[in-house]
């Protein structure tokens, strides 16, 4: 299993290595203690997530309170995926960038983002499914969203994609909105957090 970092420090991209046979092929899906090697503590998932999406469907810019805000761990298990780890963080030296990975049943690729970044998934075919595993349970009083059209921020969706948005990602702030509301994570509580978890 391969995990490198991403541009966004918190994110990492996982590829698992696979094993074809006449059957079908089998890998790792996920390995805790692996993926511990590079965070510095155990990913605890309370809860996983499936969603089934339409192509050009967007789901997010989502993300939550810290804390304990939401670590995601996120692969496709059919379809395929533009993933985009969005950096929310005031005070983070990546403050308002963002990267890109693409989730598919090729490479079989899982992207794994830290408490307090923002995550938005973006579906390139019909009945594209994604599972997340989730640190924390969904609190919606603590869920927040940025839109994910915000010009400032100019997420690259693909040019053949005409993105379909739910009503609340539609009404949601830009991120320069989001700021002055001061509704968005601050670096030091996410970096103190995550050192929390590091030392427990």
């Amino acid at each position: 299993m391969d995990i490198e970092p991403l541009e966004i420090s918190g994110a990492f991209a996982v590829t698992p290595r696979q094993f074809p046979d006449d059957r079908g092929v089998f890998m790792e899906g996920f390995r805790g203690d692996k993926l511990a090697e590079h965070i510095g503590h155990r990913l605890d998932v309370i809860q996983t997530n499936i969603s089934v999406s339409c192509k050009g469907a967007v789901r997010g810019i989502h993300y939550a309170d810290v804390p304990p805000s939401q670590a995601k761990y996120v692969t496709a298990v059919s379809g395929s995926f533009v993933d985009y780890v969005v950096d929310l963080r005031v005070g983070s030296p990546t403050f308002g960038q963002w990267c890109s990975v693409d989730l598919d049943t090729e490479t079989r690729c899982a992207v794994y983002l830290s408490e307090g970044l923002g995550h938005c998934l973006l579906s390139r075919e019909d009945d594209s499914t994604a599972v997340y595993l989730c640190s924390s349970a969904y609190n919606p009083e603590r869920e927040h969203g940025i839109n994910p059209l915000d010009k400032d921020l100019a997420l690259a969706f693909p040019d053949d994609i005409e993105p379909v948005l739910s009503p609340k990602d539609t009404a949601a702030p830009s991120l320069a909105e989001a700021r002055e509301q001061g509704l968005l994570p601050l670096y030091d509580d996410c970096v103190g957090f995550v050192a929390e978890l590091r030392s427990s």
